[in-house]
């Protein structure tokens, strides 16, 4: 059931910038890494202001 929400009977989307070249899919994943370690880095810094 949840093979059919997505389609991988295609060919993967790029994005190129000069001579990088990137897949959509491998973007949205350094994208989410990126996020989470924003947050990783911003959420204890402010857990320790609200005790103080």
């Amino acid at each position: 059931m949840l093979a059919a929400l997505v389609d991988l009977n295609h060919p993967g989307h790029y994005l190129h910038w000069g001579f990088i070249q990137l897949s959509v899919a491998n973007a949205l994943v350094i994208l989410a890494m990126l996020v989470v370690f924003a947050l990783a880095i911003v959420i204890p810094f402010r857990a320790s202001r609200r005790q103080r």
